[in-house]
């Protein structure tokens, strides 16, 4: 694929949460299913406990990703492997089945490659998008806006991290928490967990991939629990939450 990024800014913006401290725009490219600009206040004090912690280790059976620094730095994690992602690195390809997160690095590391600037205007963008697939459940703008506001739900205190919800909220995306290494035929075994977890008992237990009052194309949230015998109980395009 050609660099995914030479596509037009949309206006439209697809998240704002931690406080102000992240805002996420939308990019125009019509191979992606997803692709956007995410700007990050390191300093903000909504973002900075993000530092002590990394988001699961993933990967997605049927999407490339992409990722592109052009502020600051980025963290990616690549089979137990850690890297500092600058704008000279250019843009990076996570191919699928790769397990991987992005995390924050330490302010320290941030503080030695630009000693210059101030602490109060620190920032890191960079750009993050996938290749479009066929696949009902995938990485789209429906799955990032549910994770990120159930991210910042957890964040305020409004909730706890459930493995549970967890793994509903990432089957919908069409990614899957990495498995230990002991685990014969490792990332199909958990593909069928997460499946199995948080598709149908998740279901059962009361648990959604989406919510209506985190998503803008609700409409399109419910066709993909349509298709799900066990979500479509929560296709309600009525629902005002």
């Amino acid at each position: 694929m050609n660099n995914i990024f030479q596509g037009r800014m949309d206006e439209s913006i697809v998240f704002v949460g931690f406080g102000g401290g992240m805002t996420t725009r939308m990019v125009t490219r019509s191979e992606c299913a997803f692709a956007y600009e995410i700007t990050v206040h390191d300093e903000h004090p909504q973002v900075i406990p993000m530092r002590t912690q990394r988001p699961p280790a993933h990967f997605h059976p049927y999407q490339c990703e992409y990722i592109e620094v052009l502020e600051g730095q980025m963290g990616l994690e690549t089979g137990g492997c850690d890297r500092v992602l600058r704008p000279e690195d250019g843009q990076v390809r996570v191919e699928p089945w790769t397990v991987h997160r992005l995390f924050a690095p330490p302010l320290q590391a941030w503080e030695t490659k630009q000693p210059d600037k101030e602490a109060a205007g620190r920032i890191t963008r960079f750009l993050l998008s996938g290749e479009d697939t066929t696949e009902l459940f995938k990485l789209d703008t429906i799955f990032f806006q549910n994770w990120y506001r159930y991210q910042e739900e957890v964040e305020k205190g409004r909730t706890r991290m459930n493995l549970i919800q967890v793994m509903c909220m990432f089957d919908a995306g069409g990614s899957y928490l990495a498995p230990p290494s002991w685990v014969p035929g490792g990332r199909l075994v958990s593909q069928a967990v997460g499946i199995a977890m948080g598709r149908w008992l998740g279901a059962i237990l009361g648990y959604q991939p989406f919510y209506k009052q985190w998503t803008t194309d609700w409409s399109s949230a419910c066709d993909k629990m349509d298709e799900s015998y066990f979500q479509r109980k929560f296709a309600d395009r009525t629902k005002m939450d």
